[in-house]
């Protein structure tokens, strides 16, 4: 198994990494983790024990990944974004047995410096803008902006912004792709795929 883990990075024994996986500098994998394959940590990242984390999932410099974070296929994590596992954190009261879970969806991407309050649900190819809070589910393709996070739009699988209403009946193609997408009320769905993501 093809594994890539610098000198500095520490993995403890117990970790599981799939093939082809990157450890940069200064990274820890605690040891309960599951890390999928092809995927990169950045420097400066931290695993803990009950994570989850799927293929091909890019987390960038200065991301710590708690208990209680499952990030599915092609997730993307920009630099220094943020994870709670806690909503309301107390130094002095303990409450690991409060960890609320948080679920990235496949191919979704969290902008640079944008937090993810512990408890929702990303879905599917969303698009979290840099500097976001995030307090509530993010329905699949939607591009999301904002202290707390509002939907200003769709997006493609491909990270192309859609030229679809906020709301309502419409559809639209990806101007790189030429993927189909539907928007019935509040929920974009792909209607039709031309591009293959991932390969």
């Amino acid at each position: 198994m093809r594994l890539a883990i610098h000198p500095s990075a520490v993995v403890d024994a117990g970790a599981q990494l799939g093939d082809g996986t990157s450890v940069w500098h200064f990274s820890h994998v605690c040891g309960g983790a599951q890390v999928g394959a092809g995927c990169s940590l950045g420097q400066n990242v931290f695993v803990a024990n009950d994570v989850r984390i799927g293929d091909r999932v890019k987390i960038q410099n200065n991301v710590s990944v708690y208990d209680a974070v499952t990030l599915e296929d092609d997730v993307f994590c920009g630099p220094s974004m943020v994870f709670t596992n806690v909503y309301n954190p107390r130094a002095a009261v303990s409450r690991k047995a409060e960890y609320r879970r948080t679920l990235v969806r496949r191919g979704a991407t969290i902008g640079a410096n944008a937090t993810i309050v512990c408890g929702v649900t990303i879905g599917e190819y969303a698009f979290i803008a840099a500097g976001a809070v995030v307090n509530r589910d993010v329905p699949a393709f939607a591009l999301m902006a904002g202290v707390p996070a509002r939907r200003i739009g769709w997006i493609s699988r491909h990270g192309e912004r859609l030229d679809l209403p906020a709301s309502g009946r419409a559809e639209a193609a990806c101007p790189h792709s030429g993927d189909m997408y539907m928007l019935d009320g509040e929920r974009c769905t792909l209607a039709a795929r031309t591009f293959p993501i991932p390969p």
